[in-house]
């Protein structure tokens, strides 16, 4: 239940930026780092959905979500990493410590939101953990406040 706690939490700062453009569809990238086909991304994906529905985003309204599966499959990661940035997505969501580097190595203008990354910290991914949106290098179209609330949710969940 913390785990689904966790990533409804991490929709927020997902989802965070847009109050300002309600009405305009948002577009979001995710690479799940299980199969399509795992019972687990069921849960994953309805718990993330869960979190975007409570916060009034709709897909296939208001909001377009592009999922690929890397199935802990390096390559597969390799393949889909481009496609999704192909995708001129507003926000990456990724699972898996491995994939958020080969992101960050292809846009450093799209924000990446990564969950499941274990030290990210010492892999470099950000410089703190009291500042966790340092992946994030470039974000003229944020808020970065409110991006920063949907952190600090994240971290609340965490400690329940």
């Amino acid at each position: 239940m913390r785990r689904r706690n966790f990533i409804k939490a991490t929709v927020g700062a997902v989802i965070a930026w847009p109050l300002m453009a309600r009405a305009q569809t948002r577009r979001i990238g995710v690479l799940m780092n299980l199969a399509a086909d795992d019972p687990q991304s069921a849960k994953e994906i309805s718990a993330f959905l869960d979190g975007l529905q409570e916060r009034g985003w709709t897909p296939g309204g208001n909001l377009q979500i592009e999922y690929r599966w890397g199935a802990g499959d390096h390559e597969l990661d390799r393949k889909y990493a481009p496609e999704l940035v192909a995708f001129a997505p507003d926000v990456l969501l990724v699972a898996g410590g491995t994939t958020v580097g080969l992101l960050q190595n292809l846009t450093r203008t799209v924000p990446i939101v990564f969950v499941e990354v274990t030290d990210p910290v010492n892999r470099g991914l950000v410089a703190s953990l009291a500042q966790p949106v340092a992946i994030l290098p470039d974000l003229p179209s944020l808020n970065s406040a409110l991006l920063g609330n949907g952190w600090n949710c994240s971290n609340r969940s965490r400690q329940t």
